[in-house]
């Protein structure tokens, strides 16, 4: 196992979360399991918040004239806002 191999020392006790066992290194008692996946999980929104940011860009260079246009991509850009915003949140 590469943590046992990194120096991670295996304990008796297991993460309330989801049952596997814990590892202490260097002082710091961590679930591998539960770690790993908020990493995945941290990913994945890091990949949607780029896609609305590249979204909120595009939009916002591609602004027309017509007010009447104009106030349709205002409110996607709002909506796209108002998700960024909640991501945000939901990172604390």
């Amino acid at each position: 196992m590469p943590l046992m191999l990194s120096g991670a020392k295996m304990l008796d006790r297991h993460c309330p979360k989801c049952g596997s066992p814990l590892f202490e290194k260097d002082g710091r008692v961590f679930c591998p399991v539960c770690e790993y996946r908020a990493k995945k999980q941290k990913e994945k929104i890091d990949d949607v918040k780029g896609i609305l940011m590249k979204k909120l860009v595009e939009v916002t260079n591609s602004l027309p004239s017509d007010p009447e246009e104009m106030e349709k991509y205002l409110r996607v850009m709002e909506k796209i806002i108002d998700v960024l915003k909640k991501y945000k949140e939901l990172e604390g």
